[in-house]
């Protein structure tokens, strides 16, 4: 494995891909990303143990996204059956994955206790369901301040584990290597993913002006009843932001791609063969 250097505007590309990726499988690649959000929901409400269980199936449900996309590239429908790839490639690899899942659960909950010290859990409580979000917690100074020291340290988890599942899929590499590996890839090309969360900074923000825009036309030609007007904006919200959410997750198999040369000899074959990354001229130009 060979980790690869690329430029800043590199980043736009990844964002692009993710778009076209998306444009390429629209339905298949939003139900995909809805039943692992479904997948993920429906462990949370289990007592005691669910909201830890959740948060393990987020890498594999990372790597099922960027599976579904390599199919999508590669001019295949992506089915529902890359949801269980992390789980049909061996032993060895599925207790890879589970101790990947296991180790995001622990830091992602490290950082709630550690945003606790700032306000008593307010934040915590708001944030894994235990309470309700009220006009007073928003503007609670303490609950502002644990939020900002929970984004500021979920950022360097997220480098962690951002290349860890492929790297755990595609190169066989142990959990705690694949962490390593994985932050150095982000490190080393900052440029290329500063630029590229800047670019989905700008693709959210313009989802939210045109919500705001169709918003007013449609309340301008009487189309939106005053009384149902919040409650049908909201859902439209829902669904751009699930939408963009999705593109999202379909660009990660690029930044991967980007970053590590291609392993030198396949993994193993208990995967479909379509669930190796896209080749390079896969992606838009």
């Amino acid at each position: 494995m060979k980790l690869r250097i690329v430029p800043p505007r590199t980043g736009i590309t990844w964002v692009r891909s993710g778009i076209f990726v998306f444009r390429r499988q629209p339905l298949a690649m939003a139900a995909l990303f809805f039943m692992t959000m479904a997948a993920m929901s429906l462990a949370s409400v289990l007592p005691l143990v669910g909201p830890a269980l959740a948060l393990m199936l987020l890498p594999s449900a990372t790597l099922a996204m960027m599976v579904a996309s390599a199919e999508a590239m590669q001019g295949r429908f992506p089915t529902p059956a890359v949801l269980l790839v992390a789980f049909r490639t061996g032993r060895e690899r599925l207790r890879h994955m589970l101790q990947l899942g296991a180790l995001y659960a622990v830091g992602f909950l490290g950082v709630i206790a550690i945003s606790a010290l700032f306000d008593g859990g307010l934040f915590a409580q708001v944030y894994l369901g235990g309470a309700p979000l009220t006009q007073e917690t928003v503007e609670n100074s303490d609950f502002q301040l644990a939020m900002w020291v929970a984004m500021v340290l979920y950022l360097p988890l997220s480098l962690l584990f951002w290349h860890a599942p492929g790297l755990v899929h595609w190169h066989g590499v142990p959990p705690v290597k694949s962490l390593f590996f994985s932050i150095v890839a982000c490190l080393r090309n900052f440029g290329a993913f500063l630029v590229y969360g800047l670019g989905w900074l700008v693709v959210f923000a313009i989802g939210g002006v045109l919500v705001s825009l169709l918003s007013g036309v449609l309340a301008m030609v009487g189309l939106l009843p005053p009384g149902n007007a919040p409650a049908t904006m909201g859902g439209i919200m829902v669904g751009l932001a699930m939408v963009m959410a999705t593109m999202m997750f379909s660009s990660i198999v690029f930044t991967f791609r980007d970053c590590f040369e291609p392993p030198e000899q396949p993994g193993t074959k208990a995967a479909d063969d379509a669930a190796t990354p896209p080749l390079p001229s896969d992606a838009p130009d």
